[in-house]
């Protein structure tokens, strides 16, 4: 279906197009969707998939299904952090979010929206339910069905195979497309998703959301981490090489580093085991070194997003940086 206004645009704007689309056909054919699913076109899509949509939205306005990153043989590095971070946020953080009460954000991709529950938001929004002026409209959109009143889930299921319902698709393998897209990540939930959303829903909605927004500041806090670390390391080379005598640290900051680094290792642990249970030994033991590529693509994310966000405060318009993705069938670079 061709859009209605010359670009740019935004996905956002794409969607509510889209469901300008489905009224007409509602009003033309004399029925109504029950339900709205959201995938990429280059995303493999479980085979009970709809059924268990059909199911769950009996119950739920947004069902969300796990994501799983496909592995790259080009990009085990690059590609591969996107793995990680995944199969520990779907294996651990929205089953928390849920089992707390706290709303479960959409993915954009293997997710339904029942029918009413968009058009509750629509009706709020002059007719379109999602918001053109965002870069995360999937993310805000579970919190806004939430906010109104709407049950939200995270499904975990498998199928008769034992294997579990889930989308999966490839994730950008260059540095240059990962920051791009982190950095919308970065300003659509971290950053303007500060001021669009605001902090609603009690304490462990609030707690949620500060999780969600720390990415910025955690970002700042690991360029301060290498800095200091490789600060310290040219301070040791003074002493090896030039016997420049160091001064001991206080042992307040002694305890402070060993705390740290046992804190460090536990998150680690917590990642590796998550990989592992999703991806195997080999991809849990490869996670510990990806912490180093993860880390260094959030902090140049952040920068970037730092200066779209800048930008937009000073009424300058919403930019879509689109990144391209493989298809998930395409089975010459799966690992």
């Amino acid at each position: 279906m061709p859009h209605t206004d010359d670009g740019g645009s935004t996905k956002a704007d794409c969607l509510n197009q889209l469901w300008g689309a489905l009224l007409r056909d509602e009003a033309a054919e004399g029925f109504a969707y029950k339900a709205i699913i959201l995938h990429d076109a280059e995303d493999a899509v479980h085979a009970d998939e709809l059924r268990l949509f059909d199911v769950m939205t009996e119950r739920f306005d947004m069902v969300q299904l796990p994501v799983q990153p496909l592995l790259n043989q080009h990009s085990k590095w690059i590609a591969g952090h996107y793995a990680d971070e995944f199969a520990e946020s779907h294996g651990k953080y929205l089953s928390t979010r849920e089992a707390l009460g706290a709303s479960v954000p959409s993915a954009g991709v293997g997710c339904a929206f029942m029918r009413e529950s968009l058009a509750a938001i629509a009706t709020t929004r002059g007719g379109s339910p999602f918001d053109p002026g965002s870069l995360t409209e999937d993310y805000e959109i579970g919190l806004h069905i939430r906010q109104m009143g709407g049950r939200t889930a995270f499904v975990t299921m498998r199928d008769g195979a034992g294997e579990m319902i889930r989308t999966e698709e490839h994730f950008p393998e260059t540095l240059d497309a990962a920051i791009k897209q982190k950095a919308r990540w970065f300003v659509g939930i971290s950053l303007a998703g500060w001021d669009r959303m605001g902090w609603h829903g009690g304490i462990r909605e609030f707690w949620m959301r500060l999780h969600d927004r720390r990415t910025s500041l955690a970002a700042l806090v690991l360029c301060a981490a290498y800095l200091g670390l490789l600060l310290y390391g040219l301070r040791l080379a003074l002493g090896v090489f030039y016997g420049v005598p160091a001064e001991p640290m206080p042992d307040f900051l002694v305890s402070c580093l060993w705390i740290t680094s046992g804190l460090m290792l536990w998150r680690m642990a917590m990642r590796a085991f998550f990989v592992g249970r999703t991806y195997g030994l080999a991809q849990a033991l490869r996670s510990v070194p990806r912490t180093f590529i993860a880390n260094i693509i959030a902090i140049l994310a952040a920068r970037r997003a730092m200066g779209i966000y800048i930008r937009q405060l000073r009424g300058g318009s919403v930019v879509w940086d689109k990144t391209d993705h493989r298809s998930a069938f395409d089975t010459e670079i799966a690992a």
